[in-house]
This record gives C-alpha cells, sequence and structure tokens, in this order.
C-alpha cells in the first residue's frame, strides 16, 4: 500500500466519514488534512530517526503500539484520539502548535478543531508506518530512516505519474518536503506550507492549491 493508496483508498475514506460525524467538518477537508500530515508526519520522523536513540525508540513504539490492525478498523482512530495528540506532541514538540495552525489555515480546518481532528488521524498514519515496517522487514531502529525515505520517495513518483486533484496536493507536500536542508520541523513546514517551490508559489502556497479543489 503506497501513501496515495492510504489517503484514497479504504481506510483514509472511512476514518474521514467518521470523523465528520464526528467534528462536524466536510470529508473533503479531513481527506485533504490527510495528504498534508502524513507526508508532515513521516518527513519529520525520518529527520529525528537519523539519532539512534530516536530511531530505537520509534521503533519499538511501532512494535508495541502500530502493528497497521488499524488500517483494517479505522474506527479505531476515533477512540484513541488522546493516544493521537500525544504522538503529535512527541512528533513536533513545541512546534505542535505552529504546525496546527498551518495546518488550519491551509485547510479551512478551524482552530478548535483542527488539533482533535489531527491526533485522530495520527494513529491511522502510525499504522501505515508499522504496516510498512512489516511489509519491509524491518526489525530495528537502524532501518527505520531509510523505510521512511522510501516511503516518501515512491509517494513522490507515484503523485508525479497521477494527475487528480489528491495527487497533486500530495505531490505539492512532497516537492517542498524534499526542498527543506535545514533538518527542523520550522523548514518543512516553510517548504511545504509556504510555497517552497515554483508550483507552488505560482498557486500562492499550498493553501491555493487546496482552495482551489475544496472552495476555500
Amino acid at each position: 500500500m503506497s501513501l496515495l493508496d492510504l489517503i484514497t483508498g479504504s481506510a483514509g475514506n472511512q476514518v474521514a466519514e467518521q470523523a465528520e460525524n464526528k467534528f462536524g467538518i466536510s470529508k473533503n477537508q479531513i481527506i485533504a488534512l490527510l495528504v498534508v500530515a502524513a507526508p508532515l508526519v513521516i518527513s519529520y520522523l525520518k529527520k529525528k530517526s537519523e539519532n539512534a536513540e530516536e530511531a530505537d525508540k520509534l521503533n519499538a513504539a511501532l512494535d508495541r503500539d502500530h502493528d497497521g490492525s488499524i488500517l483494517n478498523n479505522p474506527s479505531q482512530a476515533l477512540d484513541r484520539e488522546q493516544e493521537g495528540d500525544s504522538i503529535l506532541s512527541h512528533i513536533f514538540g513545541g512546534e505542535k502548535a505552529n504546525v496546527e495552525n498551518q495546518l488550519a489555515q491551509n485547510t479551512g480546518i478551524s482552530m478548535d478543531k483542527i488539533g482533535p481532528v489531527l491526533a485522530t488521524l495520527a494513529p491511522v498514519i502510525m499504522g501505515y508506518i508499522g504496516q510498512q515496517k512489516q511489509a519491509s522487514n524491518v526489525t530495528s531502529g537502524g532501518g527505520l530512516g531509510d523505510l521512511l525515505g522510501g516511503i516518501l520517495g515512491s509517494s513522490s513518483q507515484q503523485a508525479q505519474a497521477s494527475n487528480d486533484p489528491l495527487s497533486n496536493i500530495l505531490g505539492s507536500v512532497l516537492g517542498g518536503a524534499s526542498q527543506s536542508s535545514g533538518g527542523g520541523l520550522g523548514d518543512i513546514l516553510g517548504s511545504v506550507l509556504g510555497g517552497g517551490n515554483q508550483q507552488q508559489s505560482q498557486q500562492g502556497g499550498l493553501g491555493g492549491l487546496l482552495g482551489s479543489i475544496f472552495g476555500k
């Protein structure tokens, strides 16, 4: 399963429908958030996994809590919101509020709902990473950086080969993330959400791309 398959397939649609009912936000906006949030989470975990201790912690967390079974029953995500919030706090640290603010601006989801919706999506994203870890037979933290980089690379190629709106968004996000050179979340956010390449700049950044599709 590719990242695009996660977003556009059964798991992404089911969790979006469940979250739509719970939070009163359109399914399209939630899928748009997942398109942006999944590569951001994976990009930042890839940066963190460059530290051997962080990589080992991530490997243990994936083995313990994220075996991919949530993808077969995405409705679990609604009951794991508190866990998802803890996941995001660990991944983004002191940048978490900035991430939520940027994502709220670019998806049109209000600030009071962006955090809970993002926390609902986090266990699904982690479950996807755990599934890919098992499929690739990665058994230690040392292989996680290559695994995460491979997910981003193959997803970028798939997005470029397709011409549907969600692929265009994913391609813009992955293109921005790959341009991040400083290694920090601020750099990733700036590249992804701030018009990090020519295509984004022409369309007013990711917000312009999302707006053109979902009528923000």
